[in-house]
Parts: structure tokens; sequence; C-alpha cells
């Protein structure tokens, strides 16, 4: 199986600035393994767009799939009450 390459885009930065640093820990620790099995039984796809989920303790970690390309793109980062708002 190949592994997949991890890209974060631009606003994920601000996006991680309020999260405490023990929760960034366990977060990048879940992004690594999304570069293993970016559809493993814990990834929920999200209705009506091409988006992945993966939670996170309180903070949902949104993502797409590149298979052609065998990137992932983290779009989003937040916390469960704020994760799915648009901006």
């Amino acid at each position: 199986m190949a592994r997949y390459s991890v890209v974060f885009r631009r606003s994920v930065t601000h996006d991680l600035r309020k999260v405490s640093k023990s929760d960034i820990q366990r977060i990048l620790v879940a992004v690594d393994s999304l570069s293993k099995e970016p559809r493993h039984a814990r990834a929920e796809k999200l209705s009506g767009q091409d988006k992945y989920r993966v939670r996170q303790g309180n903070y949902r970690i949104l993502y797409e799939i590149n298979d052609e390309e065998e990137i992932v793109v983290i779009v989003r980062i937040g916390h469960r009450r704020d994760a799915y708002r648009r901006r």
C-alpha cells in the first residue's frame, strides 16, 4: 500500500492557534495515521461533499483525498461545535 502525502491548507494554521498544545499533539498523531490509511474505520465521509472527517476528542479533522496523486489535504481542524460551519 502506498503512503499518502499530507498537505495542510494555510487556513489550518489559523485553526490550530486556538487549540492547546496537548490537543495539537494528539491531532498530529491522527493526521499522521491518515498518511498510512486515509479511509480507515474511524473516518466518515461527509454527506453531500467529497470530504471526510476524523474525530479526535472534541476536535474534528476535515480532509479531502486525491487518490491519483496520493495526497491527503487537511482542509480544517476545529472544535466539534465549530468544525462544520462555513467561514
